[in-house]
């Protein structure tokens, strides 16, 4: 509760709504190969996302008062879990944007696998494989455009986003990012986990779930595959708006 008020306290006083450009950056240096970069900012498409995420969080941790076994460890792998969907809403690094979006599959896991009901460890297994394949195919998309993305390999947002690539290239890119993204988002047919991962987990974790977890997919499709590969999200977002009206 504390924490999401010192969120939107620091959103109400320090956020500006009429600046496009990233605000509240945080950028050090981190390790020198691909000058990777510790980077994170608030815009106004990760705005929203990242207070959401504040607010179904302490929702769910409520929710999860009842806990009595392993309590301490309940809600510290949710909270495990909210910093990396907080560092995937707001990284502006691509390797950083990855591990964030790696670092909250493990809480997810272990809060399926000890909290859920009597198939838990079934549905546990089928999402960290569904979600560990499609990251497989995130990382190449990641390792793809940061050694294509200049002069020297980059993994900046900002300058991925000016970077210009061949067409087969860049779909080939956006197929690799649209798969990861599919996979969390879910869409047909790589949605088949999220009904045993729902039937078994427990409610405060189907908040988390439901709420967040598959947002952030929705957030990958945006700010990667529309916003780093356009023509490629021209060319494949006819079909997208097709399957998302039968889905």
């Amino acid at each position: 509760m504390l924490e999401l008020l010192l969120t939107t306290y620091a959103f109400c006083y320090h956020f500006q709504l009429d600046d496009p450009l990233i605000q509240l950056v945080e950028d050090y240096k981190w390790i020198n190969f691909f000058d990777f970069r510790w980077k994170l900012g608030i815009d106004g498409l990760s705005l929203g996302p990242v207070l959401l995420t504040g607010f179904i969080t302490t929702l769910a941790t409520l929710a999860a008062w009842p806990v009595t076994r392993d309590s301490r460890l309940f809600h510290f792998l949710m909270l495990a879990m909210y910093s990396g969907q907080i560092g995937s809403f707001s990284s502006r690094d691509l390797l950083l944007f990855f591990i964030m979006w790696e670092l909250e599959l493990i809480p997810v896991y272990l809060l399926l696998s000890m909290w859920g009901g009597k198939k838990r460890l079934y549905s546990a297994t089928k999402f960290i494989l569904y979600t560990a394949g499609g990251s497989i195919f995130l990382l190449m998309g990641v390792l793809g455009v940061g050694l294509y993305g200049s002069n020297e390999p980059t993994l900046n947002f900002e300058t991925s986003v000016n970077q210009s690539y061949p067409v087969a290239l860049e779909i080939i890119f956006y197929i690799g990012f649209l798969i990861a993204f599919a996979v969390k988002l879910p869409i047909l047919p790589l949605h088949t986990w999220l009904p045993d991962t729902h039937g078994e987990a427990h409610y405060s974790t189907c908040m988390l779930l439901a709420g967040i977890l598959l947002k952030m997919g929705a957030y990958g499709l945006i700010r990667i595959n529309m916003e780093l590969l356009p023509h490629a999200h021209s060319i494949f977002s006819p079909w997208l708006m097709v399957v998302g009206t039968i889905q």
